[in-house]
């Protein structure tokens, strides 16, 4: 492995950690702030454009949950001048508002790039792979498979799908 993919590596998992951190005290600024000033995150149906709307849409989400754990697997990268494109799995345990509490699995499919000083999402999409009771009784969602990494959904630049050096 090269300087490059550690260096991006190690940033992306602070990155990730910093999602983690801000989806548990439902800290919307926080989490737009993970984002690049256009970045988008499709989610739920949704296709969010911009920090203020991911900021305000985070915010309506997490209205609905007490708190949220969410534990991200080591993600999958392709990393080159700059950007990269990752694949992290994800499981969620939630506590609703109701005091239902309920289990998710899905998958990140992320574009990110260096800039400010730091690696940032310039995209994110949310596959959702299960919702359901944590004994995993309720059926999987049939969802798109997008090949091994560094498969990804709809059309990827080239130049964030292959591994400089």
């Amino acid at each position: 492995m090269n300087t490059e993919f550690l260096i991006a590596d190690s940033a992306i998992r602070q990155l990730h950690t910093r999602a983690v951190d801000a989806t548990w005290r439902k800290d919307a600024q926080a989490f737009a702030a993970l984002f690049v000033d256009d970045g988008e995150w499709k989610i739920a149906g949704l296709h969010i454009r911009g920090r203020a709307d991911i900021e305000a849409t985070f915010a309506k989400l997490l209205g609905f949950c007490e708190r949220v754990y969410t534990n991200y697997s080591a993600p999958a990268l392709e990393v080159g001048q700059g950007t990269a494109v990752g694949r992290t799995y994800v499981y969620e345990k939630t506590k609703l508002a109701t005091g239902d509490v309920v289990a998710t699995i899905g998958v990140y499919h992320d574009w990110f790039v260096e800039r400010d000083g730091g690696w940032r999402f310039q995209r994110r999409h949310w596959s959702l792979k299960y919702r359901g009771p944590e004994d995993f009784s309720e059926p999987f969602y049939d969802t798109p498979d997008y090949g091994p990494p560094p498969g990804m959904p709809g059309i990827a630049e080239p130049s964030m799908t292959k591994r400089a050096g």
